[in-house]
């Protein structure tokens, strides 16, 4: 898989944002599915020229929600928190949000 269809898009949260700024130095992003650590730490590596310590990863369900008398559910999906090694610096784009 390439790195662009395995990092999905970074993930700016209330969450992210408190473990990026008290000194913990993790990015979230949404990741493929199929993918696994090894895939999502090389894809991090490639994209972002940074160095990571560890890859966790979660399986997040998808909300039913209702419109009307219907109920519809929204898709599944695959979070990643990355820690970056010691020293490492978050990419721009995720530093000015």
């Amino acid at each position: 898989m390439n790195a662009n269809q395995i990092i999905r898009r970074p993930l700016v949260t209330e969450k992210s944002t408190i473990l990026r700024e008290q000194g913990h130095n993790v990015i979230a992003f949404e990741v493929d599915p199929a993918a696994n650590k090894i895939e999502v730490k090389n894809a991090v590596e490639q994209l972002f020229k940074v160095k990571v310590e560890e890859v966790r990863l979660f399986n997040v369900r998808g909300k039913v929600k209702r419109m009307g008398r219907t109920a519809g559910k929204r898709r599944d999906w695959r979070k990643a928190y990355v820690r970056l090694k010691e020293g490492e610096k978050a990419p721009d784009f995720i530093e000015g949000s």
